[in-house]
């Protein structure tokens, strides 16, 4: 079963693609799409769909998981970071594939086993789980990878 992973944001939505096989997962791929600062917003979320449609489209994953947003201090950056899911969000509904969506703590706890654990512990986790030499970088891709694994191990019996 392919699953991808996606951490939403509009300046850096981190993307992972693993291959589950049994109980164990193999990656495919990971990355970001990225936007400039210094484009228009609009342009900037055209860009993030349009990314993302492409790697649907290329690794056409049977499901999908993304992180929910959490609440951000800073309400302008909440409200973007928002705009930018929504527009993921609708890249997985245009391609017709089944979302599912995770809370920070439910992702740690079924990458770690502990729902409070520290960013470099979840990293950590996806280097060994994937069998990879070094941390996947950027940090928005290594969470990604972390949402797949969990979306992975949550969807009953692999059962769509």
């Amino acid at each position: 079963m392919i699953v991808m992973g996606i951490d939403p944001g509009y300046a850096i939505t981190g993307y992972g693609i693993v291959e589950k096989i049994g109980n164990n997962f193999k990656l495919i791929d990971y990355g970001a799409v990225t936007t400039d600062a210094g484009v228009d917003f609009p342009k900037r979320l055209d860009i993030l769909y349009s990314g993302l449609t492409e790697i649907i489209n290329k690794y056409n994953p049977e499901i999908i998981g993304m992180e929910e947003l959490f609440f951000n201090k800073n309400i302008k950056t909440a409200i973007a970071v928002g705009q930018g899911r929504g527009v993921a969000v609708l890249a997985v509904q245009r391609a017709g594939k089944p979302l599912y969506e995770y809370t920070p703590l439910q992702v740690k706890q079924a990458v770690v086993g502990y729902g409070r654990a520290e960013k470099m512990q979840v990293q950590k986790m996806v280097q060994i789980m994937l069998k990879l030499k070094a941390i996947p970088k950027p940090d928005d891709a290594a969470d990604a990878l972390a949402i797949a694994i969990c979306c992975g191990n949550s969807v009953k019996n692999n059962k769509l």
